[in-house]
């Protein structure tokens, strides 16, 4: 399963955001083998930027791993508003 987390950053907040989240995702990385992608919109509205965390490949369990991950790390201090989860999987083929 691939996660898509999108939400909110305030342009004054961008830069804190990003650092704690790098960190986060190399944690991520090093311990559960999933490695995170960090995206913006290219555009600004009235200050607010919309970000988008990617991981794609997950195993099971790791949508609990990352909730806390983003509670150590603190992320939730730098969003404006909520956090919003998609899941999405590979389409097989047909035979």
């Amino acid at each position: 399963m691939d996660l898509y987390i999108y939400y909110k950053v305030k342009d004054a907040d961008a830069a804190s955001l990003q650092a704690a989240a790098a960190v986060m995702q190399a944690t991520l990385a090093q311990r559960h083998g999933v490695a995170g992608q960090l995206k913006r919109r290219p555009e600004t509205r009235d200050g607010v930027q919309t970000w988008m965390e990617v991981y794609p490949s997950t195993p099971e369990g790791f949508a609990a791993v990352l909730d806390s991950a983003v509670h150590e790390a603190g992320l939730l201090a730098w969003i404006a508003g909520l956090r919003h989860t998609e899941v999405f999987m590979d389409v097989a083929p047909c035979a």
